[in-house]
């Protein structure tokens, strides 16, 4: 999608994100992990805010593209091209406080998940907050939909499920065909 140009969740800017980094209860500004970042747009908006964010993208013409718009905005992102699955192989630190999933979890098969899960888990801190907006229905080339139980039991007890709620921003005509849903954990 990125080779035509057709990237239509790259113009979504989330209330969700937006409440964690600006609303009346915003988490401190810490380390964030903004995992499938594509072109860097929510990247770009915590790193604006105060955020010191690392970015993983798999697609390099996203990740040039996310590049030239934090040297446009004068933010300061560290855009990796990796794999969400492998993280643990990017040389990244632990203890991010915010990590954030537009729309990538749900893209992976079930061995995939587990695999991003573990990465995840060894990056966050204590008290972290996982912020993932994911589809609950199959569309393609999503394989499955992600669901409340799924996620408690792949994060296992590292993790406390804090909310989960339909998105509210109407976003895309993908996201209300695919029933998208926003969760948050915390990590124990």
């Amino acid at each position: 999608m990125y080779l035509v140009g057709f990237t239509p969740w790259d113009g979504v800017h989330p209330d969700e994100l937006h409440e964690v980094i600006q609303g009346p209860a915003a988490l401190p500004p810490g380390r964030a992990l903004d995992i499938g970042s594509g072109k860097g747009a929510k990247a770009i908006y915590m790193a604006t805010h105060g955020w010191r964010v690392t970015a993983v993208e798999n697609v390099p013409r996203a990740v040039s593209q996310a590049r030239k718009r934090a040297d446009a905005a004068h933010a300061a992102v560290d855009f990796r091209l990796g794999d969400v699955t492998r993280l643990t192989e990017l040389g990244l630190d632990p203890g991010y406080s915010l990590l954030f999933d537009f729309g990538c979890h749900h893209g992976l098969k079930a061995t995939q998940r587990d695999a991003y899960a573990h990465g995840v888990t060894a990056l966050a801190a204590p008290g972290a907050t996982l912020l993932m907006m994911a589809f609950t229905r199959p569309v393609p080339p999503v394989p499955s939909g992600v669901t409340e139980a799924e996620l408690i039991e792949r994060f296992g007890d590292g993790w406390m499920f804090a909310w989960s709620h339909p998105d509210r921003s109407g976003g895309t005509s993908a996201m209300r065909q695919a029933g998208a849903t926003w969760y948050c954990l915390i990590r124990r």
